[in-house]
């Protein structure tokens, strides 16, 4: 089983960039799956997520900027990140989890399969 995130890069802020998270050996279809990101010196933080039956949540600092898709074809979940801010720059990861249950989304991931991330500059 792997799952591998990519698209990041450098971009100056106002940019957008998209992020796929692609799998091997499983199913993301009717899975949960979750973007996190963790920032120099910062906590890992809940950035957007895809539930089992495709109810989405996004964190407040990137809702309206964010959006979260599946690409069914490709096995692959996407994250479009629009007008970028200087503090969206982090490590960006996906993980999936069979379901969220009734588990709060940033929680629910903790025992989830973590992928490898992938980094997202913004600057000028």
């Amino acid at each position: 089983v792997q799952l591998q995130a990519s698209g990041g890069g450098l971009v100056q802020p106002g940019g957008s960039l998209r992020l796929s998270c692609a799998a091997s050996g499983i199913n993301l279809n009717g899975m949960a799956v979750g973007w996190f990101r963790q920032a120099p010196g910062k906590e890992r933080e809940g950035v957007s997520c895809i539930n089992s039956d495709d109810t989405i949540y996004y964190a407040n600092s990137v809702k309206n900027r964010f959006t979260i898709g599946r690409e069914s074809t490709k096995n692959a979940v996407y994250l479009q990140m629009d007008n970028l801010r200087p503090e969206d720059t982090a490590v960006y990861y996906c993980v999936v989890e069979v379901t969220l249950g009734g588990t709060p989304w940033k929680k629910a991931f903790d025992s989830g399969f973590w992928g490898q991330g992938t980094l997202v500059t913004v600057s000028s």
